[in-house]
Order: structure tokens, then sequence, then C-alpha cells
């Protein structure tokens, strides 16, 4: 289980990130305009640098729902790879179930 605290920031770093979604947008799109200016860019650029840290989306971790485990998360299940085969193997997960042949 991963510290309460880890998941918690991470969650909050989410909301950061959807908060300034629309306004990141906005701002990366003059500055990779080939068409905007210097000075245009180069205010986009300040108004970037001003924003949290936590706005850009490459902050948010990708986390197991069950336990909070960071690494060896599985996009589709939502959880990490541990805790997919433990739920696997006790027949929890409607539809999967273990290969043999």
């Amino acid at each position: 289980m991963a510290k309460t605290s880890k998941v918690v920031k991470n969650n909050k770093r989410l909301e950061t990130v959807g908060f300034y979604h629309e306004r990141r947008k906005e701002l990366l799109k003059v500055i990779k305009d080939p068409d905007s200016s210097y000075d245009e860019k180069r205010e986009a650029q300040k108004k970037i640098a001003k924003m949290p840290r936590d706005a850009s989306a490459t902050r948010h971790r990708n986390r197991c729902q069950v336990t909070g485990r960071p690494r060896g998360t599985l996009r589709k299940f939502g959880m990490s790879r541990n805790t997919f085969r433990h739920l696997a193997l006790k027949g929890e997960l409607p539809g999967i179930k273990k290969a043999s042949w």
C-alpha cells in the first residue's frame, strides 16, 4: 500500500491539470504557431512559466486504484500488475481467466 499522502497529492495534481488544461492549450498553440511573432511567443512562455508546475500533464502519475502503487500499472484496468494477478486468480475480475494451452 502506498502512502496516503502520495495518493492524495497525485489526485490533487490531476485536478490542477484539469483546471489549467484549456489555458495551457491556448498558450501552447501560440508558441507552436509559426505565424505568431517573437513577442507573442515570449509572452505566452512567460504566462506558462507563471502557472503552477503541477498544471503540466506530465506531472501526473498513473497509480493503482486499489493499492496506490506507482509502477507496473495496467492502463486498461487501472491497477498494478500485482493486484491484477491477485484478483484475476481469485476470479474477481469478470471476463479474465488464466491462459492455459
